[in-house]
């Protein structure tokens, strides 16, 4: 766990960002590993998180970078009204997937308190980010 904080702790630098989780995958479901600058009153909505749920859920199910510019404003019901509780605006998930990426094993997420779009650049290098947290989940 200790590994995980630190290294969920330089993602979160490297992107300038407020608020970091980091979910182990197992079934359909995602449990919470690590999180920093995220208020106590989320956790335990975002301990246990289904396949297809909220950010990191969409992210696992997809195995796609889920971006949301301005999660207090989202439209698109990707966002739950707990999330915007945070107060965090930009925020990235992406699933962290096996070797041979035929399995997702967890999810990695950051945000910013500001509205941010994350370039292309930015979401393949947090991709990377995540494939160093394989070991730990």
């Amino acid at each position: 766990m200790n590994d995980s904080y630190e290294k969920l702790k330089e993602a979160m630098v490297e992107f300038g960002c407020q608020t970091g989780t980091l979910h182990r995958a197992e079934g359909e479901w995602l449990y919470l590993v690590a999180k920093e600058g995220v208020p106590d009153f989320l956790l335990e909505k975002i301990s246990k998180i289904p396949f297809g749920k909220g950010i990191a859920g969409v992210a696992a199910q997809t195995r796609e970078p889920v971006e949301l510019c301005n999660l207090q404003q989202d439209l698109g019901g990707v966002a739950k009204e707990d999330a915007r509780k945070t107060g965090v605006s930009g925020s990235l998930a992406i699933a962290i997937l096996s070797d041979d990426g035929d399995k997702v094993l967890g999810t990695l997420g950051v945000g910013k308190i500001k509205p941010y779009e994350f370039s292309n650049e930015e979401k393949a290098r947090l991709t990377e980010i995540g494939r160093e947290f394989r070991e730990l989940l």
